[in-house]
């Protein structure tokens, strides 16, 4: 295990200089904490300085201008003096530039104009450009792993789940030791059923991977397991592993052990930050008033302007009954960090504590927003509702029918997900769920209902057509008005799956059966009632189509 462990540490070092180069400081920084929990290597076994190609020979000087820039937080600065670089390294610091310039313009915003409940509403500008420069690299295979590590974070902030998840599972393969990437996998990983079906590289790095996702899922027994092997395998001294340990036993509530280890963490890394607000979290549970005061004067003089030290503060005037005070340091939290976690969770505890239930739902709901796996935030926002008597929030009945599904008693999972649409879907997403339980259940009639409602609701209120669902929705249509031979209605919906990555193929496929049909002669028929068509403003030659007939969804209505 010595010669593994040797190369390991090799790759760790290796890769912890890559990052630091293109100003990926998070994952350079884990990489160097996990090398430094291995044994020194010998000056002969160091790993040698990365060859220069040509490219990188050219674009030294923009480069090495650039990277003071960036590293000053001078990110537009940075991106001018690299346009028009052809190295990997420069190329990526460019367009990472770019991006980080778009995400301080809107935390900027957010901080300026609003107040941290709404800070959802502004947008990062640049992503829909940094998007097509991308996918333009991408289908030329001219990006490498940090390359497509960004691609993937630009999709996912455009809310594009599905490809997202592609490029990041592309990215481990290419560069399996960029941490950066198989972390932004674990945040899109909703179940352990969804973890089966990734086709990941098989690298010492997945069983880190593994580890993590388990903690996330609450699978802490499996979780534990993994972190244990790690030990084994030679990690005992990673203060990175003794945190996620200490983070397991949070989860399921084994306060002593928690405390235990999270104080051994203290012990070895005195100054450290992370995890703090979890340790805090513990401390409050238990009253520990003088413990808390300590950790919360320490990490003051540590650096008070972390959103860990927030929230630890925030935690210590809320054991204090002190609410009001609590609620502004998660805020500040949350000013500094407006997709943190944990500050909106607590946030809501507070609002609760001072009877500000609308400000507790609307923290909740943030809280969930960032991490749909959170089930604090989920208590809480039930909790709130079970006071106010409020059945009505189709986020809650959306997460209900999953949880119905997930039992098999999909009747009312169906009830559930109608319910959600009748009461004004948020997140647009209870009729693509009906819609797929209907086609389990072979009920393709209805299972088209749904599909078209949810196309005209999309395009109808004006949102983006990239939203998640709608190529599914035109496939399916499209094979259902194959099905039913009718051509025009397949033709305009396959038309509009070519608009989109994942159907184009299957669309082109579809438009030329339809062709090949009629050139034989197929006539579309008449008999067979379709539920509905194509509104004229979404048929792909705008043609005149035939009227939308209503819909008929009493079959599902509770």
């Amino acid at each position: 295990m010595a010669v593994t462990l040797k190369w390991i540490k090799k790759q760790l070092l290796s890769v912890a200089e890559r990052s630091r180069e293109r100003g990926l400081q998070h994952s350079g920084k884990w990489a160097s904490e996990l090398a430094f929990a291995l044994d020194p290597l010998p000056m002969s076994e160091l790993p040698p300085p990365p060859v220069l190609t040509e490219d990188d020979a050219r674009d030294l000087d923009a480069y090495t201008l650039a990277k003071s820039y960036f590293d000053l937080k001078e990110y537009d600065r940075a991106a001018y003096f690299l346009r028009g670089c052809k190295s990997q390294k420069a190329y990526f610091l460019y367009m990472y530039s770019r991006y980080l310039s778009g995400e301080k313009k809107k935390d900027d915003e957010t901080v300026d104009s609003l107040g941290p409940l709404e800070k959802g509403q502004v947008k990062n500008e640049a992503l829909r450009e940094l998007r097509l420069e991308l996918s333009k690299k991408h289908k030329a295979r001219e990006l490498d792993g940090f390359g497509l590590y960004l691609y993937g974070v630009v999709l996912r902030k455009l809310d594009l789940v599905k490809e997202a998840i592609d490029v990041f599972v592309e990215a481990t393969h290419v560069l399996p030791l960029h941490w950066g990437a198989w972390l932004e996998l674990c945040n899109l990983i909703t179940d352990k059923e969804m973890l089966k079906f990734l086709s990941l590289p098989d690298t010492w790095m997945k069983e880190f991977f593994l580890a993590h996702i388990y903690t996330e899922l609450q699978l802490i027994e499996e979780a534990l397991q993994k972190y244990q092997s790690l030990i084994d395998a030679g990690f005992s001294k990673s203060t990175y592993i003794i945190s996620q340990i200490a983070v397991a036993y949070h989860n399921i509530r084994d306060i002593d052990k928690a405390l235990s280890i999270f104080n051994e963490l203290r012990k070895q890394d005195p100054y450290r930050i992370e995890n703090m607000d979890t340790f805090s979290n513990l401390l409050y549970v238990r009253s520990m008033k003088p413990e808390l005061s300590y950790l919360a004067h320490n990490l003051c003089e540590i650096d008070k302007y972390r959103v860990e030290t927030c929230c630890v503060i925030g935690n210590y005037y809320s054991l204090r009954s002190q609410h009001e005070k609590a609620a502004l340091y998660f805020q500040r939290a949350l000013k500094l960090n407006p997709r943190y976690l944990g500050a909106w969770t607590l946030m809501g505890h507070e609002y609760m504590e001072m009877k500000n239930t609308s400000a507790a739902i609307q923290a909740y709901r943030h809280a969930i927003e960032v991490n749909k796996r959170d089930y604090r935030a989920w208590y809480g926002l039930g909790q709130t509702y079970e006071i106010l008597k409020i059945p009505n929030d189709s986020r809650m009945l959306v997460a209900l029918g999953e949880c119905y599904e997930k039992l098999n008693q999909l009747v009312e999972a169906k009830k559930c997900y109608w319910r959600a649409y009748a009461v004004g879907d948020v997140e647009k997403m209870a009729l693509v769920k009906l819609a797929k339980l209907h086609e389990q259940l072979n009920e393709s009639e209805q299972a088209a209902q749904c599909y078209i409602k949810y196309i005209q609701d999309i395009y109808s209120c004006g949102e983006i057509v990239e939203h998640l669902e709608v190529s599914t929705a035109f496939r399916y249509l499209a094979q259902y008005y194959f099905k039913c031979k009718l051509w025009d209605e397949a033709s305009a919906c396959a038309q509009k799956c070519c608009a989109f990555n994942d159907t184009r193929e299957e669309g082109k496929a579809l438009l030329r059966q339809i062709l090949q049909l009629r050139n034989q002669g197929e006539t579309s028929t008449t008999e067979i009632a379709a539920p509905f068509f194509l509104p004229a403003s979404l048929s792909a030659n705008n043609t005149p189509t035939r009227r939308v007939s209503p819909l008929n969804l009493s079959s599902v209505t509770p």
